[in-house]
């Protein structure tokens, strides 16, 4: 082979690449980054769509960074700032008001109290236990997951920490294990009482997974959403100032600074594999680079399926792969706004009101809207009232639109995970319209605002961000692809069948989301590894 030599070899600079690459070079590794975009960041990037509008294109806000990453890599210090929301969440009525929760606990528990008295009194108390038991949970997020059929020393600290923190939740293990285990439904059943209340709760347990709220294992999904503190507060979550491409930017910035290289427009069309063993890669130009170790941010089914000859892997192994559920139910929207929206019941102002700052809650305002709205994609259909979140980061970071000037970001779900890209060609405009209608219900004249809009499918997240299926998590986030079976049992450590190739995406442990920990994780363990010389 020829081209240039390296210790390591990054496939894709999405945000846990750029995590792995940083932690390398750190460590004196000669670390190269290939990205086949023209932008580092993967799906975590900012693109300016329209002049003026800078856009983060697909993920949208921050929940999961861990805070071992932020403090490890300074990135502070490499640009990095987080813009915290609040109120966090705003949930609309047709009719007018809403309901408005935030760190204002006084005040969220007036806005509820509208709906319940009794649930306002319950809300602070489910959040105190989703708290407790995120506690125990944490300190696994941060260490490769322990394999119950090969414990090795370096699994039994993160372990018994978190069995330590277990021991003292004894009494609260079974409404946690029903949490963790069980759907969402019966979960928000037993502690709430009324709407809307109960469906803003839902849709933690919905984002990015082809599931309604009384699929087991939407527990998990729900939980999954709340561990993150980058706002100041567990379950907090936050802009990331200059949009989301400015987390990866620190990143790369990092990375750069220890001495790694990145690439862009530099895609890859095959893992080279000899004797077993992975030893660099080709480019689609042709370029052949050598490396001691290959890591692939990748999702399972692009690195497995599409990189790696199928003939140096098991089998049982590619049948795994291809058994893996990347379906996804989401449609982002993207739109530039020459004002912003004015909900019915709040005066417009010179500046943002609380209503405008975090997420807002739109469409399938109940949890049988929200079951319908997945019953319709069942069927292949989209739901008259899908669940719909609405972003408006310019009201927080007015660095992202021209003066008067904001941008919206719509996470839409549920829609048909499986249909032909000519049959998206008729839906995008559908999707479009039924959405900013559902605004228009509760701000009216929404729709006479938008200037710009762009409307990514499934196959645009494959497309444009390389994305399996448009799946956010590079698979799904099923109880039998978490932990030490993600993405399979046997293969979840994030080495891989082949020797020298670790994959470092979302779809190992733990999982999906912009959280760094997948990248920092696969490193350790590649660092951990006894070198192999050329």
């Amino acid at each position: 082979m020829g081209g240039g030599r390296f210790d390591a070899i990054v496939v894709g600079a999405g945000h846990n690449g750029l995590t792995a690459a940083a932690y390398l070079a750190r460590a004196g590794r000669r670390t190269l980054v290939l990205e086949r975009r023209p932008v580092v960041g993967g799906a975590c990037v900012t693109e300016e769509l329209w002049p003026g509008f800078r856009v983060s294109r697909a993920a949208y806000v921050a929940g999961l960074v861990r805070p071992a990453v932020v403090r490890e890599l300074q990135l502070a210090r490499h640009g990095l700032a987080f813009l915290p929301r609040d109120p966090s969440s705003f949930t609309p009525l047709p009719g007018g008001g809403g309901l408005l929760m935030g760190r204002d606990a006084a005040a969220t528990a007036a806005s509820v109290a509208h709906f319940s008295q009794r649930d306002a009194e319950a809300l602070p108390l489910y959040e105190a236990f989703l708290d407790r038991t995120a506690r125990v949970i944490e300190p696994l997020l941060d260490a490769p997951a322990p394999d119950p059929s090969r414990i090795r020393f370096a699994d039994l600290p993160p372990v018994g920490r978190a069995l330590r923190t277990a021991f003292g939740l004894r009494r609260e293990l079974p409404e946690a294990l029903a949490l963790l285990l069980g759907p969402a439904r019966p979960i928000l059943e037993a502690r709430f009482e009324s709407e809307p209340l109960r469906a803003t709760l839902a849709t933690d347990a919905l984002i990015g997974a082809w599931a309604s709220p009384s699929t087991p294992g939407t527990g998990y999904v729900l939980f999954h959403h709340v561990m993150g503190d980058t706002g100041g507060a567990r379950g907090v979550w936050a802009y990331v100032k200059g949009g989301m491409g400015s987390f990866s930017a620190a990143l790369a910035a990092a990375a750069r600074e220890a001495g790694a290289e990145i690439r862009v427009e530099a895609p890859v069309a095959r893992i080279h594999i000899s004797a077993g063993r992975a030893c660099g890669v080709e480019l689609e130009d042709g370029s052949l680079l050598e490396a001691e170790q290959v890591l692939s941010c990748a999702d399972p089914r692009r690195t497995f399926l599409d990189l790696v000859d199928s003939s140096a892997l098991p089998a049982s192994f590619v049948r795994g792969i291809q058994a893996i559920d990347f379906r996804s139910p989401v449609v982002k929207i993207n739109a530039a706004l020459d004002r912003l929206p004015i909900f019915r019941g709040h005066s417009p102002g010179p500046e943002p009101g609380p209503e405008h700052r975090g997420t807002i809650h739109i469409g399938a305002l109940d949890l049988d809207a929200l079951e319908t709205s997945y019953q319709a994609a069942v069927r292949g259909g989209l739901a008259e009232r899908p669940m719909v979140e609405l972003t408006l980061p310019s009201a927080v970071d007015t660095s992202l639109a021209p003066p008067g000037r904001h941008l919206a970001s719509f996470f839409v779900q549920h829609v048909p995970p499986e249909l032909s890209p000519a049959n998206w060609d008729g839906l995008r405009e559908r999707i479009a319209e039924r959405v900013f209608s559902l605004v228009d219900e509760v701000a009216p004249g929404f729709s006479s605002s938008v200037l710009h809009y762009e409307v990514l499918t499934p196959p645009d997240l494959e497309r444009i961000f390389g994305l399996a299926g448009g799946n956010i998590f590079h698979g799904a986030m099923t109880l039998d692809r978490l932990a030490f079976l993600r993405p399979l049992p046997g293969a979840g450590r994030y080495t891989t069948p082949i020797a020298g190739l670790t994959l470092c995406g979302a779809g190992a442990h733990p999982g999906g989301g912009v959280m760094g920990a997948c990248g920092r994780n696969a490193a350790a363990v590649v660092l951990r590894e006894p070198r192999v010389r050329f």
